[in-house]
């Protein structure tokens, strides 16, 4: 999964433009096409822009499941705390939160060799689950 491209799935299934997002988030436009296009790769702080201006908890940015795209994005119609109960848990809150802290600190080139290698493992878990 390349993140550029979920965002912008996101981006389309929730009928926004990338001037939505820039008025949403006060990132610019050329930014988050830089992002959508795979040119940047954004830190967490961003990816945590994107989600709230698209109304979705940060875990959907990285949620890459094999059902439709009606059921993995939540509609106005599905409870907010149903969307939301993975927060509740203060362990695994707590492990997100120092996660997302220690990947906003480190540097381009890292994070983008660390999400080449979670699309990796994410692959090769697709591969072996449809064997």
């Amino acid at each position: 999964m390349v993140i550029g491209d979920r965002l912008r799935e996101l981006r389309e299934y929730k009928n926004l433009s990338q001037g939505d997002i820039e008025k949403r988030t006060g990132l610019l436009r050329c930014y988050i096409s830089r992002v959508e296009n795979g040119h940047t790769v954004p830190a967490i702080e961003t990816l945590e822009k994107f989600a709230r201006a698209m109304d979705i908890p940060i875990y959907q940015l990285f949620y890459d499941g094999n059902d439709n795209a009606k059921s993995r994005f939540p509609g106005k119609q599905v409870d907010k705390d149903a969307d939301l109960s993975w927060r509740k848990s203060g362990k695994e809150r707590r492990e997100i939160e120092r996660f997302a802290k220690l990947l906003g600190r480190i540097d381009d080139t890292d994070r983008k060799m660390l999400l080449s290698v979670a699309g990796k493992m994410a692959i090769a878990k697709k591969n072996r689950n449809s064997k």
